[in-house]
């Protein structure tokens, strides 16, 4: 998908909107819709049937419901209900309460994790529900019926509700219109939705990245303008939104929409810095389609990767303004990682065993491009643990147009090739020990 930097733009993306809000719920019986209870997990049909039993409303919600309509797989199942945390907890044994600005009940089954939210009811600034600044740090605020809950949700598309007592389908704010126009709203007014909670951004952007929506336009405008208040979000959970973006599987598009919204200075201002080099634009589209690829083979990828991508060429930019003359390359590449390391941090902070990983895929580029790496001392690198991610990332900045191709061809080779043609590769010769001839031994005269 391509984008504009014209912000007028985004005016003409869509036309024949309908109203943001509609106070009365649409309710659309089960003969009239698709989803059904053989599109949903057997753990959460078991939640929802007994929280039924015990007298409580529980609705399906979310994604869960937006996937299943669109015909996709989706990947978790989320139920809403009017029982509290702690009464969600006694009816389930194998349930854990977590979070600390909305507390959730967490049901688990296996490796299938079913989420129980109760019925949200607007904030205030008394009791639980805390504001500062316009937004929202505690929201333990809960309400008593669907309609209050449906307000709370972030966009219209996720404010559908499977009703487990008569399997119809409720659909707020005309989301069930949205969701087959193909568009991201946000319900109220998005500035102040916004500044509730800067992150929603991140969402609607990766929303439509995802479904190959568009954003509506009174919801995409504020973006341009309130970028900053992302600089307020809490870093470790910006971490958690920049995976939720990048690794899964709509990478390429959710870059093209962060640049597109002018949001990508805001997780990444050294990397943007680098953008008068098409290479730096070309490695990190690259290095995210492949990331793509990989998800969508149901192969597995690591974060360490996708943020030595991001961070390799201001970190290149780094060592070469700064003089390392008494350092040796390998001295030089650690100062200079933790020095981009550190500054990142002030904006995405990075877990210190992704940043291990991920200086160490750095280091290993140092390895695989030195002079004597074409020796037979070089074989030992084979089977080296990071040698693989190390090498993996060698031909992604080969394939960017860094001046690696010769070593990413030599690596490349020097792993398809038999024991015997490597002694040729190296010009060696193979020592063959001649077998001497035997030779009966004379024995001693006697004297």
């Amino acid at each position: 998908m391509s984008f504009s930097s014209n912000k007028e733009r985004i005016k003409d993306d869509y036309i024949d909107v309908v109203p943001s809000f509609c106070p009365t719920p649409t309710r659309i019986p089960r003969p009239e819709h698709k989803l059904s209870r053989q599109s949903i997990s057997k753990n959460a049909l078991t939640v929802l049937y007994q929280l039924k039993n015990a007298g409580y409303q529980a609705f399906l919600v979310g994604g869960g419901v937006r996937d299943v309509l669109l015909e996709r797989l989706p990947k978790d199942f989320d139920v809403v209900t009017n029982a509290h945390p702690e009464e969600v907890k006694r009816l389930f044994r194998n349930c854990r309460l977590i979070g600390r600005r909305f507390i959730l009940a967490h049901v688990y089954f296996g490796r299938e994790i079913v989420e129980v939210a109760t019925f949200r009811a607007h904030h205030d600034k008394s009791g639980e529900g805390i504001v500062e600044d316009g937004r929202i740090v505690r929201d333990n605020v809960y309400g008593t019926n669907l309609d209050e809950d449906a307000l709370r949700r972030d966009f219209t598309i996720n404010a559908l509700y499977y009703d487990i007592s008569d399997f119809s389908l409720v659909s707020y704010a005309n989301g069930l219109q949205d969701l087959q126009r193909g568009m991201i709203r946000l319900i109220g007014d998005p500035v102040l939705r916004y500044q509730e909670d800067p992150v929603r951004m991140l969402r609607a952007i990766r929303f439509a990245a995802k479904l190959n929506f568009v954003i509506e336009p009174d919801s995409a405008m504020p973006i341009y303008e309130q970028g900053d208040l992302l600089n307020h979000v809490n870093r470790s959970r910006l971490y958690e939104e920049v995976l939720k973006l990048f690794h899964t599987g709509h990478g390429v598009n959710s870059f093209a929409q962060l640049r597109h919204y002018e949001l990508f200075n805001y997780l990444f201002p050294h990397t943007e810095d680098c953008f008068d080099d098409p290479m730096t634009i070309k490695l990190i589209e690259q290095g995210l389609a492949n990331t793509d690829q990989r998800i969508h083979e149901e192969k597995p990828v690591t974060s360490a990767f996708l943020f030595a991508s991001l961070l390799w060429p201001p970190l290149l930019r780094v060592m070469e303004k700064h003089a390392y003359k008494e350092m040796s390359d390998q001295d030089a590449l650690f100062a200079a990682s933790q020095y981009i390391v550190s500054k990142q941090n002030q904006h995405v902070a990075i877990p210190r065993k992704v940043v291990i990983l991920m200086q160490d895929i750095w280091w290993m580029q140092l390895r695989l491009t030195q002079r004597k790496a074409k020796n037979r001392r070089s074989l030992t690198l084979l089977t080296h643990p990071r040698f693989r991610i190390g090498y993996d990332f060698l031909l992604l900045r080969a394939s960017a147009g860094e001046a690696v191709e010769e070593w990413a061809n030599w690596w490349t080779l020097l792993q398809a090739v038999t024991e015997d043609e490597r002694d040729s590769l190296f010009g060696e010769k193979k020592n063959i020990r001649r077998k001497r001839p035997y030779r009966r031994s004379k024995s001693k005269k006697v004297a």
